[in-house]
């Protein structure tokens, strides 16, 4: 009884085991042995270090990335101004007053056959290290300022402010021009004052930093654990009032260039033949119907610098456009 139910098992599972190896053919079998996927080659750790970086790199802004290509450029420009022409920016060419942009003069020449071109790069190294010393200056007396109203209080703080209310309550062309006639003319000079008339904002601002670190509990801490008044300031209270200070400060630093352009459109900034942005702009506006390049060359310059480090400063602040 027990062979002839193992052998009717055997015919039973027979048939189905043969109807599956008919369908299945050996072909089919190899095939799927030789097209099985391999394992995926890993990459070299260099290629895994720049993943990061571009990932990050294609998430910026196509506008951030024009304002740090000019300003870049810029910086050439006062850096290594050779590069970029090879005219000299002082001495004119006879015969070739008020030429028009062409192959051999990109912007024109102007009244005296200088190379327009020549003359705007060469005058970044004057508005950027001017605008360089303004920032420097503001920043500088501002931060010391608002340090200490917002750390000493009272009373010192209180005078303190009311300095910095007196400052603001000025327009900061006039002040400028003020500290300018006492100072005597120059870029340097010029920096200074423009650079005096923005102590008032940094002060302020740094004043409500400090006061909003002054009361975090790891100030408090560091006070009570023994620290020094003027250590605390310095190690803790000082670096995390300044994330806001750097965005005012890069801020200012277009508003200076703008600034100092004005003092030297309107003569008080550097003397002739200097090639300053602001009084290439004057020497060209008496030619505006005849030669619109004079003008329009260091304008647009100016313009563009002066938009791109705003549009920094946005992103420095933590805000997207």
């Amino acid at each position: 009884m027990n062979a002839l139910t193992h052998n009717e098992g055997l015919a039973l599972r027979t048939p189905a085991t043969d109807a599956l190896q008919a369908t299945v053919s050996p072909v089919a079998v190899a095939a799927a042995t030789v097209t099985a996927p391999a394992a995926p080659a890993r990459a070299l750790p260099w290629v895994q270090g720049l993943r990061l970086p571009l990932q990050r790199a294609r998430q910026v802004p196509l506008g951030l990335w024009l304002a740090w290509t000019v300003l870049a450029l810029v910086l050439l420009w006062a850096v290594v101004p050779g590069w970029f022409s090879s005219h000299d920016p002082l001495v004119g060419l006879a015969g070739q007053q008020l030429r028009a942009p062409e192959a051999g003069h990109w912007l024109g020449t102007d009244a005296l056959g200088r190379d327009v071109w020549a003359r705007v790069v060469h005058g970044a190294v004057h508005s950027l290290s001017g605008a360089l010393v303004a920032v420097g200056v503001g920043l500088v007396a501002g931060t010391a300022l608002g340090l200490v109203a917002g750390a000493v209080g009272g009373r010192a703080e209180e005078a303190l402010m009311r300095v910095v209310d007196v400052l603001l309550a000025v327009p900061s062309l006039l002040l400028s021009l003020t500290i300018i006639i006492v100072l005597g003319f120059g870029t340097v000079n010029a920096a200074i004052a423009v650079g005096v008339a923005s102590v008032a904002s940094f002060a302020r601002l740094v004043r409500s930093e400090v006061v909003r670190v002054r009361r975090t509990e790891y100030v408090e801490a560091a006070f009570g654990s023994g620290g020094r008044f003027g250590a605390v300031l310095w190690r803790h209270v000082l670096p995390n009032s300044l994330t806001s200070v750097v965005a005012l400060a890069a801020l200012q630093f277009g508003t200076a260039i703008l600034a100092i352009a004005t003092l030297g459109f309107l003569g008080y900034g550097a003397p002739p033949p200097t090639p300053e942005w602001g009084l290439l702009i004057a020497e060209g506006r008496n030619y505006l119907s005849t030669a619109w390049w004079l003008t329009s060359a260091p304008g647009l310059v100016v313009v563009a610098v002066v938009l791109a480090v705003n549009r920094i400063s946005v992103s420095l602040s933590g805000a997207r456009a």
